[in-house]
């Protein structure tokens, strides 16, 4: 049974079946992986790095993260460079997905290699990502294809990217020119144009701490309204144009929220409000042009009145739980009542993004097993949940930290490029594998 701060456990050799046709597996983003991109964000990058790392100095690291390369206090911890050299590596490290007893994987297609100049559209790239989708599909590994992660083109970053209304023709005529070439559009089931609409204007339009780092509420919701636009149309197109049949759905960030004291009436109030507005309001607005819901949870935030706080008139104040190394509280059980707050928009949901950074791996193995616990608790009390990829499927760029935080089920060696399946990816493996978890 369950016990407090929702870790699982239970009687010897309890199993928990999961649905038939379960999807299990892992994600990547091609600005984060790949390495060697030119887009709006490589511009930013080598500035950001500065001040980065100006910030990190004035706070106290663990050993265990500055012994890593690259960590906080260096400037290439925050570029993305040659990243984990994905592009050319990609079919060694699909082998690993393969060996870990995955059945799909979720990638991102990089626009600003597709066209790196306005309307010219490069063949080679378009083949290489062809490539990656038939890898996959040999492997017997269902792509989930991710048409924007957050990166621009250059010249889209100078027409002010989402901001400028163009984006959303600019951005369809790239998705037309993607679905029509022999190999992706008519070779791909599940696809999801658009990368976490909440947390891309959170983090850029909100907290400023991405580019374009504009804090406006004003852009924020115009942002907001172009990218539903963009995924609306998409979502069209791409059920026109493919003879298969396929499923288009939308990412959602969603951070379970609860009251620090469920019997004041300003914590219930707040978090009904903060829930609206990153979860019912996008998900209403998007509408009809989702067949699933890409669920996309990490965090879990105790919310109380605070005036001056996060969200201006309310504080996050977690109790002192474990946490991640990047002081995320682990809190297995919210994936379930995030689970079951969804149900109520009657759509498939998979879990497309959950994941811990533990450079040590001392906590991912029961971070996953937790999780899927009370995943599974949900499932059955009618969650309609049909996967579960876990972030990510090797360490890489993240995007406000750089690449010290470790996510991955497989261990980069970014000096010289090294994979090092860790002991957590095996645990997992045996979950995929057996479509079964073991308390």
């Amino acid at each position: 049974m369950p016990v407090k701060g929702g870790s699982a456990s239970g009687g010897k050799n309890k199993i928990l079946k999961f649905p038939k046709g379960f999807l299990w597996g892992a994600g990547t983003s091609s600005h984060q992986v790949e390495g060697n991109i030119e887009n709006d964000w490589t511009e930013w990058e080598s500035g950001n790095a500065k001040r980065k790392v100006k910030e990190a100095k004035k706070k106290n690291w663990p050993d265990f993260i500055l012994k890593k390369y690259p960590n906080p206090l260096q400037e290439e911890n925050y570029i993305s460079g040659r990243a984990c050299d994905h592009y050319k590596r990609f079919e060694a490290d699909f082998n690993i997905v393969k060996e870990l007893g995955h059945n799909a994987h979720k990638f991102s297609i990089e626009w600003s290699r597709i066209e790196p100049e306005e309307g010219k559209f490069k063949k080679r790239e378009l083949e290489h990502y062809a490539e990656i989708i038939r890898s996959l599909n040999k492997k017997g590994i269902e792509p989930f294809v991710v048409l924007w992660h957050w990166g621009n083109p250059k010249w889209i970053g100078k027409i002010g990217a989402w901001e400028n209304k163009k984006t959303i023709d600019y951005f369809i005529r790239y998705v037309e020119r993607l679905i029509k070439y022999p190999g992706i559009g008519d070779s791909v089931k599940f696809w999801m144009p658009l990368n976490e609409f909440q947390a891309y204007i959170g983090y850029s339009y909100l907290g400023g701490i991405l580019p374009p780092q504009k804090k406006s509420l004003w852009k924020a919701d115009k942002v907001l309204l172009n990218l539903v636009d963009a995924q609306k149309k998409a979502y069209k197109l791409i059920h026109k144009q493919t003879t298969k049949r396929v499923l288009v759905g939308a990412s959602h960030h969603a951070t379970h929220h609860a009251p620090f004291n469920p019997r004041n009436f300003l914590n219930v109030l707040f978090v009904k409000l903060l829930d609206y507005i990153k979860k019912d309001r996008i998900i209403n607005m998007i509408g009809s042009c989702q067949d699933f819901i890409g669920l996309q949870v990490y965090r879990h935030e105790r919310i109380r009145f605070w005036p001056g706080g996060r969200y201006g008139i309310a504080k996050i104040d977690n109790e002192k739980m474990e946490s991640s190394d990047m002081g995320w509280e682990i809190y297995p059980k919210g994936i379930y009542h995030t689970l079951k707050y969804l149900r109520k928009f009657n759509l498939p949901i998979y879990i497309t993004e959950n994941g811990i950074a533990d450079a040590r791996d001392k906590k991912r193995a029961k971070f996953i097993k937790d999780h899927l616990y009370w995943a599974h608790k949900a499932i059955q009390e009618n969650a309609d949940v049909r996967g579960y990829l876990y972030w990510s499927l090797m360490d890489n760029l993240e995007l406000a930290e750089g690449f010290w935080p470790r996510f991955g089920l497989v261990e980069m060696d970014y000096k010289t490029m090294g994979r090092k399946i860790r002991p957590s990816a095996r645990e997992y493996a045996k979950i995929c594998k057996s479509n079964s978890l073991s308390l």
